[in-house]
């Protein structure tokens, strides 16, 4: 059965109707744009407390401390909101008149396009509450990137994602996926991106966060999600930004392994080239899902589930993972290049360049502008690729870039990537490492 999606004045209706829910609202950055919402349904005296929106930085600087980073929009400062707004409720409002109230704060810090269009609008959206009277404290926490080109969009937009956020909170937290889903309830599409959710609490006891963010990417909200040895889900511009990068790629149910061996020569000589120093570098290994998204049944539990094992499983390992709906390596290295990151390293098998640059996979009349495309999308002088061999069963030869078939309208792109050393081969590598394609 579909679920029903209230528009965000009903919603905002619902929760101010509703005489157990009761709460404050914190906003840095872009106005009040979520308390307006509830103001204007009506009846908001039944839900809100107070509505703040600390906008100078002293003002902030002097309710929730300093941040060490001089950040902002940063999860460290929605944090601090959060704990300082729900204590502040808790510790006031104690008399008769609360006793059946379940308590929420909700805070964002969110920057909105500036005047000149020269910034990245982004923003720490979250709730801290009640799910019972006298309860617990639960919490969702979201990133979100806003993509419409006008302030005055973004701004509705991050009104409606409150509403949405404060609604989920108090009546889909039981049911993770919907909860998920009804974030974008009434947006437009393209207008938002949610690269991270983290959920806490005994009300999301039985939650998988590795799951809510696979989720993201499942439903279009985000293109990739990170996750440290821990299993932890990261955000991944922080935990990206101004890195050194090396990626290895691999497929969904791909069989075995990850040909570690190799990918460790790869990393060593990723930073034998760049100077890369170990603790300024990110060692990923990607796990594709946009293959999957490509088949016209929808993804399932089932797939879902094989996806956070998969992560959990190399997060063991002790390597941080992410995984994607990249399906082509210069979709990748774009959407890294997006960090500012010093050096990017994309290890892949020989046999996926053969793919590549063999126009018989190809449309022959598109063939030459998709090369191009890839091309100009994949490299850049931060950008190589790290080609690994593998071995070919049907001759029982050993395949690098020196001996790979190259289509004739391809050769001379290629030789000059090889030339000019975008493409590298793997070097030192003991044969018995090299895997049958």
């Amino acid at each position: 059965m579909a679920r029903e999606i209230f528009e965000t004045k009903r919603k905002a209706l619902k929760i101010n109707l509703n005489p157990d829910i009761y709460g404050t609202f914190a906003e840095i950055g872009a106005g009040q744009e979520v308390a307006r919402n509830f103001f204007e349904a009506g009846a908001a005296s039944g839900t809100i407390a107070k509505s703040i929106s600390a906008y100078d930085m002293a003002f902030s600087d002097a309710i929730y401390g300093e941040e060490e980073s001089g950040r902002y929009v940063s999860r460290t400062r929605l944090t601090k909101m959060l704990e300082h707004e729900f204590n502040l409720l808790t510790e006031r409002l104690h008399t008769e008149k609360y006793d059946s109230k379940k308590f929420f704060a909700f805070a964002d810090t969110v920057t909105t396009l500036n005047f000149t269009k020269t910034n990245e609008p982004h923003g720490w959206i979250g709730i801290r509450f009640q799910h019972e009277v006298d309860g617990p404290i639960n919490e969702i926490v979201i990133h979100v990137r806003l993509l419409d080109s006008d302030s005055r969009l973004q701004s509705k937009v991050l009104g409606i994602l409150g509403v949405n956020l404060i609604f989920a909170a108090y009546y889909y937290a039981e049911n993770p996926q919907v909860m998920i889903e009804s974030l974008v309830d009434n947006l437009s599409v393209g207008s938002v991106e949610i690269d991270l959710v983290k959920v806490s609490g005994p009300v999301f006891e039985s939650a998988n966060e590795r799951l809510l963010n696979l989720y993201l990417i499942a439903k279009g909200f985000a293109k990739a999600a990170i996750f440290r040895p821990d299993g932890k889900a990261a955000q991944i511009k922080d935990y990206l930004y101004k890195k050194n990068i090396i990626i290895l790629r691999t497929k969904y149910r791909q069989k075995s392994n990850p040909n570690f061996d190799l990918f460790n020569l790869a990393v060593d000589q990723f930073r034998k080239n760049t100077g890369a120093l170990p603790e300024n570098t990110v060692v990923l290994i990607e796990v594709l899902m946009g293959n999957i998204l490509d088949e016209e049944q929808p993804i399932t539990d089932d797939d879902l589930n094989y996806f956070a094992q998969r992560a959990e499983y190399l997060c063991s390992t002790g390597n941080n993972i992410m995984v994607s709906n990249f399906r082509r390596n210069n979709h990748l290295a774009e959407f890294i290049k997006s960090f500012k990151p010093q050096h990017i390293g994309i290890a892949t098998n020989v046999s996926n360049l053969k793919n590549i640059f063999n126009s018989d996979n190809y449309n022959k009349e598109q063939y030459t502008n998709e090369l191009l495309s890839y091309i100009s999308g994949m490299f850049s002088k931060d950008v190589k690729l790290y080609a690994y061999p593998y071995l070919d069963r049907k001759t029982n030869t050993i395949i690098t870039t020196k001996n790979m078939p190259v289509s004739d309208e391809a050769q001379h792109l290629f030789d000059f990537l090889i030339q000019n050393s975008y493409i590298v081969d793997i070097e030192n590598y003991d044969e018995k490492f090299v895997k049958t394609v």
